[in-house]
């Protein structure tokens, strides 16, 4: 069996990366905004660490990851001497016995949706001495009953808790659209949403319609397979 940590990528990650910067770039070209605008979150869940590495001495410095466990084992451990100066963020659902876990390795956290999972978060700093991590508010555009996040009818009721009885910032919203449908349109919602809360990041957009993201005004991209390949052990 071949060993997952030899795998090779091919093109290149340096060049994947080369050509989805540049993607981002001229996508956020067409919608007259500035790339600098636009972050590149590398999506490094269940990715041999041969790719991680190639990832972090491309330059990559912001990273995704989908469970809590395999990024304390990733970047806790195996990849520890090099966690300073990036940013981790969480893009996967969070379960509120991971909330301590969580606090303590990850800067943003972007799936929040309860408020007993505030309410965990909250417990866990106090519990850690840490801040909090900076926070998204996960939005289910679609109302698929077997995705998580918050229903969009509840959304602007729930961030007012956070803000008022929790004393908290939302940073930002993130959605992911369902797998048979066009993203533009809910890329579009998540927008108006944002506004009409007063909220000013967007996570949204992965390998198959970042571009489309960034011209809807997408602040941060989660990129996968575009950037590491797909996970093949042949």
């Amino acid at each position: 069996m071949t060993d997952p940590n030899q795998i090779k990528c091919d093109p290149p990650i340096t060049e994947r990366r080369a050509q989805t910067l540049a993607s981002i770039k001229a996508a956020a070209k067409r919608a007259n905004r500035n790339a600098d605008a636009v972050s590149l979150v590398a999506v490094s869940k269940v990715q041999p660490d041969a790719r991680i590495k190639a990832m972090l001495d491309a330059g990559q410095t912001i990273f995704g990851e989908n469970r809590v466990q395999e990024a304390q084992g990733r970047w806790g451990e195996r990849f520890a001497q090099r966690r300073e100066g990036l940013t981790l963020h969480l893009i996967g659902p969070l379960q509120t016995n991971k909330a301590e876990d969580a606090v303590t390795l990850f800067d943003v956290i972007e799936t929040v949706d309860r408020e007993k999972l505030v309410k965990a978060l909250i417990k866990a700093c106090d519990k850690a001495g840490r801040p909090m991590p900076r926070l998204y508010v996960q939005v289910n555009t679609g109302e698929e009953p077997q995705k998580a996040g918050i229903m969009p009818a509840e959304l602007a009721d729930f961030i007012n808790l956070i803000r008022n009885t929790y004393n908290l910032n939302i940073e930002g919203l993130m959605c992911i659209p369902p797998v048979d449908e066009a993203a533009a349109p809910h890329f579009w919602f998540l927008r108006k949403l944002a506004r009409d809360n007063g909220i000013e990041k967007l996570s949204m957009g992965m390998s198959g319609d970042f571009e489309t993201a960034v011209e809807l005004g997408a602040t941060s991209v989660r990129v996968g397979s575009a950037l590491f390949g797909e996970r093949d052990y042949g």
